[in-house]
């Protein structure tokens, strides 16, 4: 069955560059970022790898977890590392995980359950959807889900801006509009009554629309 957001992220056990990880436990209490690559040593990859290892401090401010995942054993791992340095000036610290039975993988659905283990004879294309990104909350939820071509590079701001919408929305009974960006307007949650409002949002707000109302962000 297709993970949705709001399931239960799957929790397994996987050797990785930093060792042997339980993802539950390793995620303790912060917030995870999980992002899947089709092989080592492929050109957007290698160049999406160091772009969110100079991310990793932006990450660390808001207490997210990086792990990330190739469909390639420890040792080619370590041996991409180099060349991740080379190419993009950053070296990552957080883990790769080894999955080169496809055990993960087919955990979170990015390929499916027949299909056969082993990177062996596999080209990155057979790994096309192996190409996800799940961001799992506190509670171990999917909060969020997404999914690149091999052509395309992934846009990690667009996910920090993402995360950041989601923990102020979790904190506040707020939504965040199209295009927002941390300090700007967000909009009350409709099931909140006005006078509920009124309480949280003592300095008022902007009534766009009866079921859209505009208020300064919180934080």
């Amino acid at each position: 069955m297709a993970l949705r957001i709001n399931d239960t992220a799957p929790d397994f056990t996987a050797q990785t560059t930093r060792g042997e990880i339980s993802f539950h436990a390793w995620l303790g209490s912060s917030w995870g970022v999980l992002f899947s690559h089709p092989k080592d040593f492929t050109p957007v990859c290698t160049t999406e790898l160091g772009a969110l290892a100079g991310l990793e401090h932006e990450f660390g401010k808001r207490d997210v977890k990086v792990i990330g995942l190739s469909v390639d054993p420890v040792n080619d791992h370590e041996r991409w590392l180099a060349d991740i340095k080379d190419v993009t000036g950053h070296l990552p610290d957080y883990p790769l995980i080894a999955d080169n039975d496809l055990s993960v993988a087919k955990l979170y659905n990015m390929l499916p359950a027949k299909e056969a283990a082993g990177p062996e004879g596999r080209s990155a294309a057979d790994n096309a959807t192996v190409r996800t990104v799940f961001v799992i909350d506190p509670d171990k939820r999917i909060r969020l889900h997404f999914a690149y071509p091999m052509s395309t590079g992934r846009n990690f701001a667009e996910l920090i801006r993402s995360i950041d919408s989601m923990q102020l929305t979790g904190a506040y009974k707020v939504a965040t509009p199209a295009n927002w960006q941390p300090g700007e307007d967000v909009i009350i949650l409709p099931a909140v009554p006005d006078e509920e409002a009124k309480t949280l949002f003592p300095d008022g707000w902007e009534t766009v629309k009866p079921y859209l109302r505009r208020v300064p962000d919180p934080n």
